[in-house]
């Protein structure tokens, strides 16, 4: 039982689900679930976009919604979100979408998920490098803590932005506890049937953008047919971001098109099956400042096969196999080794498995409270 004159009063920033319903926006729900479950003293506050009939909100006496007229990514917003959050007297606000407001708490937490739009500016439209450029360096600079999803990107912040070590602290993620659940070989079989593909494929799961380095993967996967035989699909699982026309080119250009197949619009259920159907996941992206993927994938028993940059060393550790992103030739061979040979599969699998599980919400929500606590 929480008390109100004793308990500290933490906001956390919500709006974003309403919005878009991608990495960032399930960390902050499943994040705030886990508080829930770790936390039954201190009142928490869960902002919502004013125009979300959906509650995010834990099932906890101790958590409660109030509604924002502050759109999320408005010029404005870091004012005018101010103004509303005045009066409900925070001690901390969390940010999980790294731009905190200019007032309205004690303190200010954000979330810094990566840094990409620093080192890969040419990946991004021209609005957007505007919006990031303009956003990172007042967030970093007037949030009193920061919490980095991996240790790449924590030395992304001080090494690219200056900002102090004893400011930025690693927290890693976890995944979405439906990718952790065990599914029957008949619903799998269902799913496959329904996307018409046959088990072993070649999987990638992300939004197609530049830095997801896919005409690398595409490139690699052509080389891979010619020198080997291997006839299994290539699967794109993810919508379209931005910048992606190259993507679909590269297909045209190889004459792959039986061959590559795009599935946007998935269930979190239907890509579970997905992963336990692959034979591989693959991500070659240039920069991840996490790599939810690589941890989903490897609870569904599947193989990871990542790129030697940003976080996903990190993410993957020894049960993955790391390569350099342009090593078409070295994306070939590996994902060769892994679809033909029964004991590396095996044992990267069970490998997989047990390093997957380390990363847990619970985790992710112990430390997050001890930054609120600070």
């Amino acid at each position: 039982m929480w008390h109100y004159n004793d308990a500290m009063h933490v906001g956390i920033d919500c709006r974003l689900p309403y919005y878009r319903m991608g990495g960032i926006s399930q960390y902050v729900i499943y994040l705030a679930r886990a508080l829930a479950e770790v936390d039954g003293e201190n009142r928490y506050t869960v902002f919502h976009s004013r125009k979300d009939g959906r509650s995010w909100l834990p099932d906890a006496p101790n958590f409660g919604r109030v509604d924002l007229w502050t759109p999320c990514h408005h010029r404005l917003e870091r004012w005018t979100m101010a103004i509303e959050l005045w009066p409900h007297r925070l001690d901390v606000l969390h940010s999980p979408d790294f731009i905190p407001p200019a007032g309205g708490a004690r303190r200010r937490i954000i979330t810094v998920h990566d840094l990409n739009f620093f080192y890969f500016p040419q990946f991004l439209t021209e609005e957007s490098r505007r919006y990031y450029a303009g956003q990172i360096a007042w967030a970093v600079r007037v949030a009193d803590h920061i919490s980095a999803d991996s240790e790449a990107t924590r030395r992304d912040l001080i090494e690219r932005l200056g900002v102090s070590p004893e400011k930025v602290t690693t927290i890693h993620l976890a995944v979405n506890p439906l990718y952790e659940q065990t599914f029957s070989e008949t619903a799998v079989s269902q799913t496959l049937q329904q996307f018409n593909l046959p088990r072993g494929f070649i999987l990638f799961v992300g939004t197609l953008e530049p830095r997801k380095n896919l005409p690398m993967l595409i490139r690699a996967y052509r080389l891979l047919r010619q020198e080997t035989g291997i006839d299994v699909p290539l699967v794109l699982a993810g919508g379209k971001g931005w910048i992606y026309d190259e993507i679909f080119a590269t297909i045209d250009q190889l004459n792959l098109q039986q061959h590559v197949r795009h599935l946007e619009g998935l269930t979190d259920e239907q890509l579970a099956h997905l992963y336990r159907a692959a034979g591989v996941l693959t991500i070659p992206s240039h920069y991840e400042g996490f790599g939810l993927p690589v941890l989903e994938a490897m609870h569904g028993g599947c193989p990871v096969i990542v790129s030697d940059r940003g976080s996903l060393p990190e993410v993957a550790g020894e049960a993955g196999i790391q390569l350099p992103p342009d090593d078409v030739e070295g994306w070939a061979a590996a994902i060769a080794r892994v679809l033909t040979d029964s004991e590396l599969r095996q044992r990267m699998t069970e490998n997989g498995r047990f390093h997957a599980r380390t990363f847990t919400w619970q985790k992710t929500a112990l430390a997050t409270l001890r930054l609120y606590q600070q």
